[in-house]
């Protein structure tokens, strides 16, 4: 079974078989499409129309039991094409030590995407994580250090080295159940 993330312009359909969790995009989201869905399918889901989803690689992953509601963050991003190797795993490296310097961060996910599905998309990443508040997210998360210091510098086109191209998909919004499981974690 494969894990997929999907961005689309309504929830999923009555009877879409593995869905884990659905909802809108909180406000503050950008590049979606209005509505996030993850779901395990075997082959690429059906979509509604204009609707995009991936397939997810794990690079990395941890699970931390955290009870009741939270915040499912995904954020799908391009790594411009001829990025080294090495570059490519320094990139890696800072997000997944990003939950070690920023403590709201609950569960969290790093993959590479493996497919792709509905309207044709450029992402090559994808970091989720779960937070127990939006203010985890929107507060720690985007105003920590080690974010600015270490994470941003591959984002932002005026620094160089940086290598995400400036189009992403930034997207939050309540889940009831866990998204990221056990069964997804190292």
């Amino acid at each position: 079974m494969t894990r997929w993330v999907v961005l689309a312009a309504t929830m999923p359909g009555p009877g879409l078989a593995g869905v884990r969790s659905a909802g809108p995009d909180l406000p503050g989201s950008v590049g979606g499409h209005g509505f996030s869905w993850d779901l395990d399918a075997g082959a690429a889901p059906e979509l509604p129309a204009h609707a995009e989803a991936v397939a997810l690689r794990p690079v990395r992953a941890a699970f931390v039991p955290t009870t009741g509601p939270r915040i499912k963050r995904t954020l799908l991003l391009t790594v411009r094409t001829g990025t080294s190797a090495d570059v490519l795993a320094e990139f890696e490296s800072d997000l997944i030590a990003m939950p070690d310097h920023i403590a709201t961060i609950r569960s969290w996910a790093l993959s590479r995407v493996a497919r792709r599905a509905g309207r044709a998309s450029p992402w090559t990443h994808v970091w989720e994580q779960e937070y127990a508040t939006v203010e985890g997210l929107t507060g720690e998360y985007l105003l920590n250090p080690y974010h600015w210091a270490h994470v941003d510098r591959w984002f932002d086109g005026e620094v160089p080295g940086s290598i995400v191209e400036p189009g992403l998909a930034h997207v939050f919004r309540h889940s009831d159940p866990p998204v990221l499981t056990a069964a997804d974690s190292d």
